[in-house]
């Protein structure tokens, strides 16, 4: 007897939902409401944007910025800053809050570490900030495009400060050794939300895990390698957790933190419990200083690499003082 079918709807796993991770739904606030006053930020379209923008495409490279629809590529891109985004586009994770689109990765340039030199190089950045998609399905998750990054800026723009925003290489010391040996001037990996809400919004991946991805960043590079981590808060956690969780990044080694709000980027990504208001986030840092953080940047459009050469120049700063 031929076996019966089942449909293609009953067949999907309800677990790739961004919105509703393992089918459980979230409550929050409705998608095309009105947003406060303090998260309105003009549209980019400056001269200086429009070039950078075309100078990218023309690399053929990604940016984070454009990825992630983050609310300050405006003002940064007239900067002449960007955060590029190695390994392609196509991320093996799916975080409920991340607009980044998700599949199997098929990107693989080998060129691609002296392509991201020569912009910086053309950019005459000071800081570059490099981060990736999560690539589970390379045997070292990526390590390797970082250290080629790094090695290729460091030899064709050798003032520039490197930043590494990194996945959290499943956990595993060689991928990362590989990586902190480079010595890029910041290490930096977000955890992202408060340890309760990782089932929710970063299913595949876990807090104690990313925590400890810091700590041995900092113990493999001692005082060559300045860490840093970034949170978001609008998914339901409170001040007290958030408090907590800080406890739990210094006690991991983390010296710079980042605050940001979260902000829906489409109907089908987890929903904003709600906004936090601009005196709270002077609230959480003056609550991350308190706990001993070396630096720290918190307001409602902070994002991991927002003015992220001002977070490393304030931790030199107050070394040498």
């Amino acid at each position: 007897m031929k076996p019966v079918e089942t449909p293609l709807a009953d067949r999907v796993h309800v677990t790739r939902s961004r919105a509703n991770p393992g089918g459980a739904t979230f409550e929050g606030r409705p998608f095309r409401e009105r947003k406060p006053k303090w998260l309105k930020v003009p549209a980019p379209g400056s001269p200086a944007y429009r070039k950078l923008k075309k100078s990218i495409a023309d690399d053929n490279l990604h940016t984070v910025c454009e990825e992630a629809n983050c609310p300050n590529i405006g003002e940064c891109w007239e900067r002449g800053t960007a955060t590029f985004m190695i390994l392609g586009d196509v991320c093996t994770r799916r975080c409920g809050f991340c607009n980044v689109q998700t599949g199997v990765p098929t990107w693989n340039d080998p060129l691609e570490p002296l392509r991201v030199a020569s912009q910086v190089k053309k950019m005459s950045l000071k800081h570059a900030v490099i981060t990736s998609v999560d690539r589970d399905d390379l045997p070292d998750y990526g390590a390797g495009a970082f250290v080629g990054v790094v090695r290729s800026i460091r030899m064709m723009a050798p003032e520039c400060k490197i930043e590494l925003l990194t996945p959290d290489f499943r956990g595993q010391e060689m991928p990362l050794a590989k990586v902190v040996h480079e010595r890029p001037d910041v290490f930096n990996h977000n955890v992202e939300t408060v340890p309760r809400l990782y089932p929710k919004a970063r299913r595949g991946s876990n807090f104690l895990r990313s925590a400890r991805v810091l700590e041995m960043a900092k113990e493999m590079g001692g005082e060559h390698v300045v860490t840093k981590s970034g949170l978001m808060v609008g998914l339901g956690e409170d001040f007290d957790e958030m408090a907590e969780t800080f406890k739990i990044l210094r006690a991991h080694k983390v010296q710079i933190l980042t605050i940001g709000q979260y902000l829906r980027p489409t109907e089908k990504h987890l929903p904003v419990v709600r906004y936090w208001h601009p005196d709270e986030f002077d609230r959480l840092r003056d609550a991350a200083y308190e706990i001993g953080f070396e630096s720290v940047a918190a307001g409602p459009l902070v994002r991991s690499s927002y003015h992220a050469d001002e977070s490393a120049r304030e931790v030199a700063e107050r070394r040498a003082a």
